[in-house]
Order: structure tokens, then sequence, then C-alpha cells
């Protein structure tokens, strides 16, 4: 049985006429009528009364109509379903972050996106940037946002937004209404993204030792956010993404750092697995940035 043959049987039972059924599917007749002897021939029993006079259902014909019905409209949503997975409007997302990426432009990215292609649940998934990659590359997860992405050729990646740092320092620091240059920290103490499992902090520590110190670090944290509540309780300074700095801290103060620029760009990264629809998102979140800028 294929479903031409439950197209047929829907067309003859709607007009109770294999004539009119015919000229409906722009078919002759005979082909037509063929069509549901065979088809009848496979269930085993008559699903038509035919006479001289007129055409109707058989009781099995009329539980047979209800059931190629519903048949035929759940084969039509599949393939709605499957071309809208296929040109990336409708699917499972499953976003690897740490929770300050929603400071910058991927919050309103994600409400948009919502609005955009109802169709798609996008599912957040907080975690340290270590554990990103694992679970991307896994399949766990659809995408990641990272800053410092490490190379992977079995990894897609493309710059989701453009971001430098700030400094963070308590209220009242001697250099809160200073120009400051990443130099004049080295007899500060910090307090650090976590090294283990950031690239991003790396990055940091590097151009630290290329300033000409090494950072007497106090404390690591996960989270770029919470760096800014140890920075007010008095464990150290700290540098930290600039969207990161808009989350207002009443005991902290923000400061930009002079000289050559420390970026803070963030990378979207995702496999082949669900391209159409990752592309979507991650072109969309590129596009909110300039409303973030």
């Amino acid at each position: 049985m294929e479903l031409r043959h439950l197209r047929y049987f829907l067309a003859v039972a709607r007009h109770l006429s294999f004539t009119a059924a015919a000229e409906s599917l722009g078919v002759a007749q005979p082909p037509l009528s063929q069509q549901i002897r065979d088809l009848e021939a496979e269930i085993g029993t008559p699903l038509f009364e035919r006479t001289t006079r007129r055409v109707a259902l058989t009781p099995a014909g009329l539980e047979f109509q209800a059931q190629a019905t519903a048949i035929l409209e759940k084969a039509g949503m599949a393939v709605e379903r499957a071309r809208a997975i296929g040109a990336g409007a409708a699917g499972i997302i499953n976003v690897g972050l740490t929770g300050s990426m929603l400071a910058g432009p991927l919050a309103r990215a994600i409400r948009s996106f919502a609005r955009t292609y109802p169709a798609v649940d996008l599912r957040i998934h907080e975690m340290a940037p270590d554990r990103q990659i694992a679970l991307l590359k896994s399949g766990q997860t659809d995408v990641s946002f990272l800053r410092c992405p490490p190379s992977d050729v079995d990894l897609i990646r493309a710059c989701a937004w453009a971001e430098t740092v700030r400094l963070v320092l308590p209220r009242g620091h001697r250099l809160a209404d200073a120009t400051v240059h990443l130099a004049d920290l080295a007899d500060e103490r910090f307090v650090f993204l976590r090294r283990a499992d950031s690239l991003f902090a790396k990055y940091l520590w590097d151009r630290c030792v290329e300033a000409g110190f090494t950072p007497d670090i106090t404390h690591e944290a996960v989270e770029a956010a919470s760096l800014t509540s140890l920075v007010a309780a008095g464990l150290g300074i700290a540098i930290i993404p600039e969207f990161v700095a808009r989350l207002a801290h009443a005991d902290v103060v923000y400061v930009p750092l002079q000289g050559p620029p420390i970026r803070a760009d963030v990378y979207a990264l995702w496999t082949r697995a669900k391209q159409p629809l990752i592309e979507n998102f991650v072109r969309l979140v590129q596009v909110g940035r300039g409303a973030e800028a």
C-alpha cells in the first residue's frame, strides 16, 4: 500500500463517483478503478458498494476513510517539518555557554530568534568553557559561545561579536580616576578567571606577562560576572569583558585600559550536524551585535 492509494481512495470517498474522482485527480478512470480494486484486495474487504446507479462507502470503508485521512495529514505534517528543519526554521538547538555571555548581544538575539523561529526549541546550558567543547564534539550541545576558542578542524567557527575588556577596581582605589596601562597593575592583587578551564584566562595571563609582570592571583572564578563581586569584597582587582562590565555594582568602578587593545571577542562554534539551523541562529546574533554597540 502506498500513499497514492490512500489519496485515490479518499477522492472516490469524497465524490462518491469514480468519474468525478478521476477528474479531480487528473487521471483516467480505468486506472483509478484498478487502483481501488487493488487496495480492496490488499485489505481483504470491500471499501465501496458499487451499483449501476450509485457508489457508497461500506462500514469498513467509513472507518478506513477516517484512518486514511489521519495518515495523510500526519504525512503532510512530517513533510513540512522535514522541510522546515532542512531550511533551518525548525528543530532543537542546545546552546552551551557561561552565564556571563548573556550580558552581551546574545540575550537580545535569543529573544529575537524565538519570535522569528517559533518552531525552534532553544535550550540554554550553562557550563565551564572546557566542558563546552567536549559536549559540542560529542553532540550533546549544538553550538557554543566562547572567547579564545581552540582551533579544531571538526568545528565551524564564526565571530559572533567583537568585545574588549575593562578593569574592575574597588570604589576609592588609587587608580579609579587615573589613565591606566596594563603595566601599572604590576603590584596589584588579582581575582582571575580560572585558567584550568578557560583559554581566555590564559590569554589575559599572557597579556600581563607581556606587560612585564606575573599576576598575583588571590582567587579564581569560572564566571566573569563573579569577579565583580570578588572585587567588591576587597579580594583584588580584575580584568573582565566590557559587556560584563555593564552589570553595574555599587561598590566597584570600571576603567578602560590604555595601550594595545586586549580582545574579548566571542566566537560561535558548531558542527555540521544542524548547520542550516545553527547558521540562522548565529547570523541573527551577528546582526544583533550592532544594536548593542
